[in-house]
């Protein structure tokens, strides 16, 4: 029995070759050097941020060239597939605006590529099958798992290399009439492919942030088919999407690093040029004064979920991971502050090779200085969108208060030195809170009066202000002299200096008389700038606030 005979018992339905998809997916029609990149996860759940960390540097290194970033997703293991994980991959890359020029959704193929599902691309996988064993680079492997865990162990009590191949492959040099013989009887088989290397023969890989990697030849005999649905293992799937995809760009973790000479292999025995490869570093977390892998377990922020449930701006979690994909990143930033992160010009040669350190406080660092830049009005946009979602309580308060609340949002807003206070959306009615009478109840706070407490002296000192020094239509300087007044009055300091040169003189100071006026109105002893508070809230509400604490 010939291959070729072997090969249409194996695969009678199969009828298209390789020449049939060459014609079927020809060679992108685009600029010499535009780069064709992937993001392929598993439809397994919510995105990890190792994945998403992938998908940014695909996303860039296409963008870079105007290239073609594209999603495919991964699905050959059946078993582990979640539903509506393609639809939470989209919404995620979309959330992050770096959504796929090409995908598939719902049955709907967008792009000349496609399918972008790989248990669709079935008989493509299958024709590749059948070509190899046409060639005699592939054979089914009729070994059941008790044999296979038995290969194993003789091979730990030999000391030889755990796996299938040379002469540890035991169907590798079954006849073609045995082979048909076995399918024939119904044996269960799975496809092999059939390597030619030679393990003690080296040869060498350029990878693009590592340089030059000298490796061992592959030699084992890797399944390509499984069994129970003939859907492609990865390492033989990866191969015929990323030639008939056209990819020519291939981002993914170093744990990949190992089988490179298994897929170098396989795309020059189907006699193709693979694409460029950039096997990424780690992303590494602080835990205590070591380093570790960000894990799905114990950590929050290893779902992306994790950041757009907390409200950080998407553009603040783009940056925070470019400043770990590029070195040179944040001297980009720096000199270049409003700039589309599309326009830095990624390198892979300035990524760090051995580990990226995510840092959540360097995170909160360039949120607070984003949300710091934002206008009242842009800030009040985002907010809304994000309280509608996630806190609907509060966002009905800021929906019917709209005014009110771009007020409040404005406040310390448009300085040389904004305020800084707001690391993330979800952070903001915990600073706010005390602006708004329907949630200021005052027998739920503790008022932080520091140095004065006697609820008399209180009294006095706010009675006297509201009644004789407060107007709200004077200006800041205005205001601040009233305030120097009522020191004055009350046997204060009206200076710092002044009170420190002669402290004995005093009952206290300005800083005194002023946190006495903001902890009445707010319970707080810390606030942004108390004149312009006492401007947004009005008269009237401080009035209210006042008059409570006079009961």
């Amino acid at each position: 029995m010939t291959n070729q005979e072997l090969a249409e018992l194996i695969f009678p339905d199969i009828k298209l070759n390789k020449d049939d998809y060459e014609k079927k997916y020809p060679p992108r029609n685009l600029q010499q050097n535009t780069r064709i990149t992937r993001f392929a996860p598993s439809p397994t759940g919510f995105v990890h941020i190792g994945n998403f960390f992938q998908a940014l540097i695909s996303y860039i290194n296409a963008k870079s060239t105007e290239g073609i970033f594209y999603l495919r997703n991964e699905d050959t293991d059946k078993k582990r597939e979640k539903k509506g994980a393609v639809e939470l991959i989209l919404e995620t890359l979309d959330h992050y605006g770096i959504s796929p020029d090409e995908y598939e959704l719902n049955n709907k193929v967008h792009g000349n590529y496609g399918p972008y599902i790989q248990s669709k691309r079935k008989d493509l996988y299958r024709t590749f099958a059948k070509y190899l064993i046409e060639i005699g680079r592939a054979y089914p492997c009729f070994c059941t798992s008790k044999e296979l865990s038995n290969l194993r162990e003789l091979q730990t009590k030999e000391k030889a290399r755990t796996g299938y191949y040379g002469e540890y492959a035991k169907c590798r040099n079954l006849s073609n009439e045995e082979i048909a013989e076995k399918i024939r009887l119904g044996a269960p088989y799975v496809i092999r492919f059939k390597s030619k290397g030679n393990f003690s023969n080296k040869f060498t890989f350029k990878d693009l942030v590592r340089g030059a990697i000298e490796f061992p030849e592959n030699d084992f005999d890797i399944i390509i088919l499984k069994s129970e649905d003939q859907l492609p293992t990865y390492h033989f799937a990866h191969v015929i999407d990323d030639h008939f995809m056209r990819t020519t760009h291939v981002v993914r973790g170093e744990e990949w690093l190992s089988s490179v000479p298994v897929h170098i292999e396989i795309f020059e025995t189907m006699g193709w040029i693979p694409p460029r490869y950039l096997h990424n570093p780690l992303i590494l977390k602080k835990d205590g004064e070591s380093l570790r892998k960000i894990s799905k377990r114990k950590d929050p922020e290893a779902s992306m979920k994790y950041f757009e449930e907390k409200g950080y701006p998407p553009e603040t979690i783009i940056d925070s991971l470019m400043t770990i994909i590029n070195s040179n990143f944040e001297d980009w930033r720096r000199a270049n502050p409003i700039e589309d992160f599309r326009h830095f010009k990624f390198n892979p040669k300035k990524m760090n090779s051995s580990g990226a350190l995510y840092s959540l406080d360097k995170l909160d660092n360039i949120s607070k200085n984003y949300i710091s830049k934002m206008t009242a009005n842009d800030l009040y946009t985002e907010l809304c969108k994000w309280t509608k979602k996630y806190d609907p309580e509060f966002y009905k308060l800021i929906e019917k208060n709209k005014a009110y609340t771009v007020s409040i949002l404005d406040i310390e807003r448009g300085n040389k030195n904004p305020r800084k206070d707001f690391t993330c959306y979800s952070v903001i009615r915990k600073n706010i809170w005390y602006m708004f009478d329907e949630l200021f109840d005052a027998s739920k706070h503790k008022y932080d009066w520091q140095n004065i407490k006697d609820i008399q002296e209180i009294k006095e000192i706010l009675a006297l202000y509201i009644g004789e020094y407060y107007n709200v239509n004077d200006d800041k300087d205005t205001w601040w002299e009233k305030v120097k007044e009522l020191c004055n009055n009350l046997s204060y300091a009206s200076s710092i200096k002044e009170y420190n040169t002669n402290p004995q003189k005093y009952k206290g100071n300005i800083a005194d008389i002023s946190n006495v006026i903001r902890v009445a109105i707010t319970t707080q002893s810390r606030t942004p700038d108390l004149y312009e508070i006492l401007q947004v809230m009005g008269i009237n509400r401080i009035k209210r606030r006042i008059k409570k604490l006079s009961k």
